[in-house]
């Protein structure tokens, strides 16, 4: 069955609109993925006709809303396939879901002398979490290397594991460069080792499927808008032994069990780690995403972007002075390049002009780009709603761009 690309792109209106004049290419989807109907209407629908408050009321729309809410947490658990849905924890994105273990396992489980590794590639938020966790418990941190290509120096990370490792956290797939990394053979090399593992997944989830039972890790943490589903809605995963003998994250209402002036005692898990009114609609719309893209297939998503990576990897090599940065042989739909002679900002504003919405700058890497001897790269992921014709877009934008900085 042909993967009907115009079909799909009717599901999204903002795909219809315009920028700058001229037809928009979305061209950033790893910052935020644009939004289908379905997940819109959703959420109107919710606010519209079945909002209340959860897991407090006893009337009738209460407890439809609670209902719905925890539907929704049984669907990300068989998403993403997790064995309980006790393991799946509503949070607000990624980053909070990886400052939530930081927070928790890391001040229960990591002390002084202890070390932390991560790897070259990883985003900020799962860097600047465990800096402040080292400087909170006296641990340390320990960095993987990685190779010219953008790919995980497998051996230098096996090397960092020691007896003091209590925790490995590195990123399934690089938000800058698209870099798949071997994530079984990773956690694997932890395992045998007692060392536990936190996978950050937002760039991982939206292109492909993930079994977090099959991939082997202790921790799993990505957004739902990068999932095309709303903003405010995210998820860790987590293995229930583990989420059951952490301490909470933040206290309030609803992660209790019962509260006195003489001591606390806390819900289970998941309840515990999801203090005070969450953002109800955004995980009804979170449900919604999941379910229209498992409509379409997350098989079939990744060979559809397969596809387009390869077709824009072999028009972005005929541009003069372009190289691209981050060529993995397994990689992700993402695009990242720098341009001779012009900086990735104006490359980035150039685009814009075109009607092309790209992103310019560090995302979020800074330690990345210092270790590839950049200041900055220019970033064009490709998403299932994406075509080839927007890449002739963009291959002529960039044409452009290197005539007027000649």
């Amino acid at each position: 069955m042909s993967f009907d690309v115009a079909s799909i792109r009717k599901d999204f209106p903002i795909l219809g609109t315009r920028m700058r004049g001229k037809p928009l290419c979305y061209l950033d989807s790893a910052a935020s993925a644009q939004k289908p109907q379905v997940v819109i209407d959703a959420i109107s629908d919710f606010y519209s006709r079945h909002y209340a408050n959860i897991h407090r009321g006893v009337y009738q729309l209460s407890a439809d809303a609670t209902r719905r809410y925890e539907e929704v947490r049984t669907r990300v658990a068989r998403f993403i396939g997790a064995p309980d849905p006790r393991e799946i924890v509503f949070v607000r994105n990624a980053t909070e879901a990886i400052n939530l273990v930081a927070r928790s396992f890391g001040e229960a489980e990591i002390g002084k002398g202890d070390e932390i590794v991560l790897t070259a590639m990883e985003h900020h938020a799962n860097i600047v979490p465990w800096q402040m966790l080292a400087e909170r418990r006296g641990a340390r941190l320990r960095v993987a290397e990685i190779h010219d290509d953008g790919t995980l120096d497998v051996s230098s990370l096996e090397g960092l594991l020691g007896p003091r490792t209590r925790l490995l956290a590195f990123a399934h797939v690089s938000n800058a460069l698209g870099t798949l990394n071997p994530v079984r053979e990773i956690t694997a090399m932890a395992r045998a080792r007692g060392i536990t593992t936190l996978v950050d997944g937002a760039q991982g989830v939206p292109h492909a499927k993930v079994d977090v039972s099959a991939l082997g890790c202790d921790f799993y943490a990505f957004s739902g808008h990068k999932l095309f589903g709303p903003s405010g809605a995210g998820v860790l995963y987590g293995r229930l032994a583990l989420l059951e003998a952490m301490p909470p994250f933040l206290g309030g209402g609803d992660m209790i069990e019962r509260v006195s002036f003489k001591g606390t005692t806390y819900a289970p898990a998941p309840q515990r780690f999801e203090a005070g009114t969450p953002d109800i609609a955004s995980v009804i719309g979170l449900g919604a995403a999941i379910d229209y893209l498992e409509g379409i297939g997350m098989e079939r998503i990744q060979v559809y972007e397969q596809s387009l990576l390869a077709y824009a990897t072999d028009q972005l090599a005929k541009v003069p002075g372009l190289r691209l940065v981050g060529t993995a042989r397994e990689k992700a739909a993402v695009l990242s390049f720098v341009l001779e002679g012009v900086h990735p900002h104006d490359i980035g504003t150039v685009l814009d002009g075109e009607g092309i919405a790209i992103r310019a700058g560090h995302h979020c890497a800074q330690p990345l780009m210092e270790r590839l001897g950049l200041p900055a790269t220019a970033r064009a992921p490709l998403a299932f709603y994406n075509t080839t014709d927007e890449i002739d877009r963009l291959v002529a934008a960039l044409d452009k761009t290197r005539a007027l900085f000649a």
